[in-house]
């Protein structure tokens, strides 16, 4: 994905209330699986003797997300993690995790009264919510003699192109992130300012 899209910035959180049932709908930036399910236990331990502990996440650009998924924890199949995680596709909410606490309130809501309130949590802790803009970048290696590194380590400069690491051999490689809607750009640069000496090749992230 080349666009630019919107992640959640911090965490947020809201109430809803429908029939005594307390809703509490908890967002956290995440942006692993790994980090999703953390977070979720770190929260059951926080808040001990919900009815339920439903949630949904979208990791990556809401678009084009790298993974998603929902859980009902024990609600009708249907009736809390889907319509969730259907409000943050909605909204364009990318690298959010939404856990959504219930405290039964002895009232049954039936499954469209639970759809409704489900998605009613999450999108009141969304209108609440603080979000910033991420680049897609790519990993690349720059390889030029000694003698142009500090006209291309300028280069980059002026493009606001900070280097991660840099070898030394008998040439230097620079290793950077790069947004992917420059990267032909630079790579034509490149080639500009070295006369076709400077090789750009875009590195896999391990």
């Amino acid at each position: 994905m080349n666009q630019t899209y919107s992640v959640l910035a911090e965490p947020a959180v809201f109430e809803h209330i429908e029939k005594r049932s307390v809703f509490k709908a908890i967002l956290l930036p995440v942006t692993s699986r790994e980090e999703a399910m953390s977070s979720l236990e770190a929260i059951k331990l926080e808040q001990p003797g919900a009815s339920h502990y439903c949630w949904a996440y979208i990791i990556g650009a809401a678009a084009q997300p790298l993974n998603v998924a929902f859980c009902d924890d024990g609600e009708p199949s249907g009736t809390a993690g889907k319509p969730m995680l259907n409000v943050l596709q909605h909204r364009e909410a990318g690298n959010c995790l939404a856990v959504v606490v219930r405290i039964f309130g002895g009232v049954k809501l039936g499954a469209g009264g639970l759809v409704r309130a489900y998605g009613a949590a999450v999108s009141g802790a969304l209108d609440l919510a603080s979000w910033r803009t991420l680049v897609p970048q790519c990993s690349v290696a720059i390889e030029v003699s000694f003698a142009l590194e500090q006209k291309v380590r300028h280069f980059l400069g002026e493009r606001n192109i900070s280097e991660i690491d840099a070898e030394y051999t008998d040439r230097v490689c620079l290793h950077c992130r790069v947004p992917q809607n420059l990267c032909a750009e630079i790579e034509v640069g490149l080639a500009d300012l070295s006369s076709g000496e400077a090789k750009l090749r875009s590195v896999e992230k391990k």
